[in-house]
């Protein structure tokens, strides 16, 4: 063998060796993404043996099984193969994207750190892994079912969903949680609370099981076609029965952690028809009955006097607007209060709703206040229908009487009437005058003369005295600026007031400024505009937390009034409630 290959192969052998001696500690997982109903195995795998191994702390996770630990040694044409694994089964805690850190561990007296892993945990999926520990019982003997009481509604048609979990005779339930709560996107929602979990007996696929209602909701969808129902997601511990029996020959029972999902469901939306819809119609869905009443009919001019407009039944009561009561001119008629009186309950709302208008007249005279009509979709029929009530006259007996032109504007069109021509023809010319001679009485001395000249020196103790009150107004800093903050949130709002009573122009309106203020105040732009920064910048500038939670909550009401009717009411609070927030922030800033 020459020196070049001797030497060549010396340093093939060192290189060789090298590489064998290289240290390789990693985090491998078993998916990176999986369903909020389902178990992740992660594995720190080193190839060489460590003291000292430090896991991450599992943020967003709860560990439901290990560390375990296992060790193996192998030899290949010579060469051993050592691996030593720590292995982990996490359950995550919630939807999101989350990062394991890094594992640490000490090699030859060296620091050996994994790279960080990202998860990313979405809803509930139908046919979750099962987790490591969990026995076949638990997963074959308790469910989790969402019952719908129809899949196929019409749009604001009433549905209901019940939860109820089955649990077979021979295990039982120790501890339950919920893990993911189902969100109602594109629906209009209410729970119905459950006093108590009264445990019936009912059939499950055939099978005898005991069941518990969880929870009971009502919707009402808010757009046609196909919408989602997101599962509902619990964490339970689950008691079932092992091989062993205890001195009485009685089964013992060991607790195993369970995950368990109602699953997604999909509501099929059909659309109102076309067919036969009103011009006037607002959205209601039931069966409603209208009615138009007043407090009297006879009363003296600026008395007052109560019109409501009443719609009640079943149906969607709290999703569309009333009628507006339409009156004569001469009518003062103030905005109307609004009364809701709903329950709801597993057959939808059921109750009343109601505008009372008070109404002044001015003049004496009878009064007709038109007919209210009111249209409806029917689902029994499934078509159209129209209520109308009936006319009222308002007599108002006593009071000043309106002129011959008004009147003739309020009760009748114009009419066309012959002019009648008197004898004497021209007799608003003046034909005749009288002169006066003008007064001489002196300037000089006159009782104007010394209120001008005196007028000055009465002036200067009103000068002193406002300015005082200037320099108090200008040193109150507090006054000062809950001053300006009012008049910030009135220069803001203008544009809303402006529109109120238009659904869409209205919350177009208040969004903007709304987001125009954040813009000004905070130096941030639209396209950060999200509600996790406005509460996290708020909070910095030491806002308290009532006013940001007010200030978030109007701006969910901009966004869910894109496809839910508002009332002239609600557009007034929130319009009121808008101001009274921007006024309450502009003063905590700092």
């Amino acid at each position: 063998m020459s020196i070049r290959r001797f030497i060549t192969f010396i340093i093939i052998a060192i290189a060789s060796m090298s590489l064998s001696a290289q240290v390789k500690f990693e985090a491998k997982v078993s998916k990176s993404k999986l369903g909020v109903n389902e178990r992740l195995r992660i594995d720190f795998e080193m190839n060489k043996d460590g003291d000292n191994f430090i896991p991450p702390n599992f943020e967003g996770f709860d560990v439901v099984g290990g560390p375990s630990t296992s060790v193996s040694n192998s030899w290949f044409n010579g060469k051993r193969s050592y691996k030593k694994t720590y292995t982990y089964f996490l359950s995550p805690q919630k939807r999101g994207t989350f990062t394991i850190k890094q594992a640490k561990i000490e090699i030859e007296g060296e620091i050996y750190k994994t790279f960080p892993v990202t998860i990313t945990v979405t809803a509930a999926v139908d046919k979750p892994n099962s987790p490591p520990d969990a026995s076949d019982i638990a997963a074959e003997k308790i469910h989790l079912v969402a019952e719908v009481s129809k899949t196929n509604p019409y749009l604001n048609e009433a549905i209901t969903v019940v939860y109820k979990l089955y649990v077979s005779p021979e295990t039982g339930v120790s501890n339950w949680r919920e893990k993911d709560n189902p969100r109602y996107n594109d629906f209009w929602s209410q729970n119905i609370e459950i006093k108590g979990l009264n445990i019936q007996n009912g059939k499950y696929k055939g099978e005898d099981y005991r069941y518990v209602v969880l929870r009971k909701t009502v919707l009402y969808p808010q757009k046609s076609g196909k919408l989602s129902i997101e599962p509902l997601v619990l964490d339970i511990t689950v008691e079932v029965p092992t091989n062993r029996t205890d001195i009485f020959g009685r089964a013992l029972m060991t607790k195993v952690p369970q995950t368990v999902t109602a699953g997604s469901r999909t509501i099929n939306v059909k659309p109102l028809p076309e067919q036969g819809k009103p011009a006037d119609f607002k959205g209601a869905v039931g069966d409603f009955t209208l009615s138009v009443t007043t407090s009297k009919t006879e009363l003296n001019a600026t008395e007052s006097l109560q019109a409501k407009v009443e719609v009640s039944g079943k149906g969607n009561l709290k999703l569309f607007e009333l009628p507006k009561l339409t009156t004569p001119s001469s009518l003062e008629v103030y905005e109307p209060e609004h009364e809701e009186s709903v329950r709801t309950n597993l057959n939808g709302m059921q109750g009343s709703i109601s505008d009372t208008y008070t109404i002044v007249p001015q003049y004496k005279g009878k009064y007709p206040v038109p007919s209210v009509s009111f249209s409806y979709f029917d689902l029994n029929s499934e078509r159209y229908k129209r209520l109308s009530s009936d006319e009222i006259v308002i007599d108002v007996l006593e009071g000043p009487t309106a002129s011959l032109n008004s009147t003739i504007e309020e009760t009748s069109p114009s009419v066309k009437q012959s002019v009648r021509t008197s004898g004497n023809t021209f007799a608003f010319i003046k034909t005749s005058t009288t002169f006066e001679g003008m007064s001489t009485i002196a300037f000089f001395k006159s009782n104007l003369f010394w209120s001008l000249l005196l007028l000055p020196f009465m002036c200067i103790p009103i000068a002193i005295f406002l300015r005082r009150r200037k320099e108090k107004l200008d040193n109150d800093i507090i006054g000062n600026r809950i001053r300006k903050a009012d008049r910030l949130a009135r220069k803001y709002l203008s544009k809303a007031k402006k529109d109120l009573g238009n659904k869409e122009a209205f919350y177009i309106a208040l969004e903007k400024a709304l987001h125009n203020y954040l813009k000004a105040k905070l130096n941030i732009e639209t396209s950060d505009f999200n509600k996790e920064k406005i509460r996290s910048l708020l909070l910095d500038k030491n806002v308290e937390e009532l006013p940001i939670a007010d200030f978030i909550s109007i701006l969910e009401n901009c966004e869910l009034a894109r496809y839910t009717p508002f009332t002239q009411v609600t557009m007034q609070n929130d319009y009121d409630k808008a101001a009274k927030t921007i006024s309450l922030i502009d003063k905590q800033l700092r």
